[in-house]
């Protein structure tokens, strides 16, 4: 009497090669961020506590610096979505140690893409519009308004993208484990800063919290780039 057992392969942790699109993707977002964020401060874009006058005349005599910006972001969030995606492919590949976190990864970073597309889309309209208006209007006011508004909401899904893909990487052996550190401590702050996101629309320094969790986010997405092309 013969026995039928089971011949599918286990899963396969062969991931030579496969970790370079990721590892690009990563290194492209980093870089494109830090691009973004340069040609704001350069221009000297202004903070959510600065009167809407400032803001107006800001978005009048920048309309380059914002449309370089955008244009960043419409190239770095499908790349974000490339990245989250191919690490949630390499993390399942290598036996599924951490597919819960990555999994949560992809649905975090499609909600920040949606959040952040909304962030962008108010700062066109404010500098298309800007030009044409000697002071504010009340329009205006509320389109800066809900501008910061999507701002804060963003900080705590970045932060939820940031822990996931550190965790699901160190689960999946693919980091070392200051790296899942430095995703605890900087989606931390970005979670903590998202938690005031009204009084960071509203100008509060707690916006300076969810920028050092940034900054985490940043370093870690290079060091994840770097060792993700050398796999």
């Amino acid at each position: 009497m013969s026995t039928t057992q089971s011949t599918a392969p286990p899963p396969s942790t062969d991931v030579r090669g496969r970790g370079r699109p990721a590892g690009l993707a990563a290194l492209a977002v980093a870089a494109a961020v830090l691009t973004e964020n340069v040609v704001l401060a350069a221009t000297g874009a202004r903070s959510f506590a600065d009167p809407v006058e400032e803001v107006l005349a800001y978005y009048a005599d920048h309309r380059g610096a914002v449309a370089i910006a955008s244009g960043l972001v419409a190239l770095y969030l499908p790349l974000l979505m490339v990245f989250v995606t191919r690490l949630h492919g390499l993390v399942t590949r290598r036996g599924g140690a951490g597919a819960d976190w990555s999994s949560l990864a992809v649905a975090s970073a499609a909600a920040l893409a949606a959040v952040f597309v909304l962030v962008n889309v108010l700062q066109v309209g404010l500098a298309l519009s800007a030009g044409d208006l000697t002071e504010p209007t009340p329009v205006v006011e509320l389109v800066w308004q809900v501008h910061a508004a999507a701002f804060g909401l963003a900080l705590p899904m970045l932060g939820a993208t940031f822990a996931g893909t550190a965790l699901a990487a160190h689960a999946s052996g693919l980091t070392p484990p200051w790296q899942r550190t430095l995703g605890l401590a900087g989606g931390g702050l970005l979670l903590a800063a998202g938690v005031g996101n009204l009084a960071i629309a509203d100008g509060s320094p707690l916006v300076f919290v969810g920028l050092v969790g940034f900054a985490a986010w940043l370093v870690w997405m290079v060091a994840t780039g770097v060792r993700l092309l050398r796999s």
